[in-house]
């Protein structure tokens, strides 16, 4: 096994098979190409991915530059913005990310198994030789054409087969396939696999079983908002290239994005009222050829009266990138808004100010500290969404 590290803004060399290096390529995960000096050394880039994967026999970890209770707490947020605060799971900063995280897995679903397994009803349809529950009544007749056995009956179980549990085995099941995880967890989750034993695994890349927050699931909250979590992280549909990967992996611009939508929607329509739309589709031109999707439009007596799009990359050295102000005077445009807003991950450039000639239309570039703690993060977010509603007052 072949392991390569490489930091989320930074870019590392490898000495590759010319097929491992292809199968890095395709995987989508990171860049590779091969070096212009030496044909079996090759340039590695991340794309936007942090974490780990395994492609081949290549072993890929990408560093975060966040911290990890930061990456966390966005993650959490954009899931559930009134039930994830910093607090929520307890993470070791000491630790790297799949540890870090594989460890406080197995403790919020410890927590959460206690008391023992929760249980609930749950509804079973079936053929059966004895009457249980209710008859069904025409899939009987549509079936078996009036015989009186099997009969179709309907019956209500009080099992631990419920959703809950099913989206923590999920979750357990998952975290054990992750590479670089660490013995105690490993034993840990092994010991709650088989605690779970009598649970139905959903089946990979299906939808997950439903569940809503309420007293009696009270004590799974946490182990199952961090299971979503975990789960979202090992999705196959998290790789975007041709090539399986196996592995734990965050898209920081996908989390950013669903960040800032998520949090600035809250805000705003709690405070001003009106909808927010995330991905709101409009045109650029008057035959609707061509089509946008901004981050999030927010709409006031049935107009757009705000639009804001999240932008999470290497700004350049002299400052944001033009074509995100080109594209936000398009959404500007297209929405008949004197004003739009631009929300980058603060790295090289500050907030920023742009006045488009002959328009008049100002487009505000926001930079958000992710480094900062959850409260002062979510304290610029109040900040931004006044700025919008004020513009929007003023217009």
């Amino acid at each position: 096994m072949i392991r390569v590290e490489v930091a989320e803004t930074g870019q590392t060399q490898c000495v590759l098979a010319p097929e491992q290096g292809r199968l890095l390529a395709a995987s989508g995960i990171v860049t590779a190409v091969p070096s212009p000096y030496d044909a079996a050394v090759w340039d590695i880039s991340p794309r936007g991915g942090v974490g780990v994967a395994r492609i081949g026999d290549v072993e890929v970890w990408v560093t975060p530059k966040l911290a990890i209770d930061r990456l966390l707490f966005l993650v959490g947020y954009a899931k559930s913005p009134k039930g994830w605060r910093e607090e929520t799971v307890g993470l070791d900063p000491q630790k790297d990310l799949v540890p870090a995280v594989a460890q406080a897995l197995w403790r919020q679903a410890e927590n959460a198994l206690r008391q023992g397994l929760l249980q609930g009803y749950r509804t079973y349809e079936e053929s059966s030789y004895v009457l249980r529950g209710r008859l069904r009544e025409t899939d009987q007749i549509r079936r078996h054409h009036g015989r009186v056995i099997p009969m179709e009956i309907r019956h209500d179980d009080f099992t631990v087969d419920i959703p809950e549990n099913q989206i923590l085995l999920a979750a357990v099941s998952r975290m054990l396939t992750v590479p670089r995880l660490d013995a105690e967890s490993r034993r840990r989750l092994t010991a709650l696999r088989a605690r779970l034993a009598d649970v139905t695994t959903p089946v990979r890349g299906a939808v997950l079983p439903a569940w809503r927050p309420n007293r009696l699931n009270q004590r799974y909250h946490t182990a199952l908002r961090l299971s979503e979590v975990v789960l979202q992280a090992t999705s196959p549909e998290h790789s975007p290239g041709s090539v399986p990967a196996n592995g734990f992996l965050f898209d920081l611009p996908k989390i950013f994005e669903d960040f800032v939508t998520v949090a600035v929607s809250e805000e705003l329509t709690s405070r001003y009222g009106g909808a927010a739309h995330p991905q709101y589709p409009c045109h650029l031109d008057e035959a609707l050829a061509v089509r946008m999707k901004p981050d999030l439009v927010w709409m006031r007596r049935g107009e757009p009266a705000a639009v804001v799009d999240a932008k999470y990359k290497r700004e350049k050295q002299a400052g944001y990138p033009d074509a995100d102000l080109y594209q936000m005077l398009a959404y500007c445009t297209a929405l008949r808004l004197p004003r739009g807003h631009l929300v980058y991950a603060k790295g090289n450039a500050d907030a920023a100010r742009h006045v488009v000639r002959h328009t008049g239309v100002e487009i505000v570039c926001h930079a958000l500290d992710l480094t900062r703690p959850s409260d002062v993060i979510l304290s610029h977010i109040r900040h931004i969404v006044t700025d919008m509603a004020g513009s929007q007052r003023a217009a």
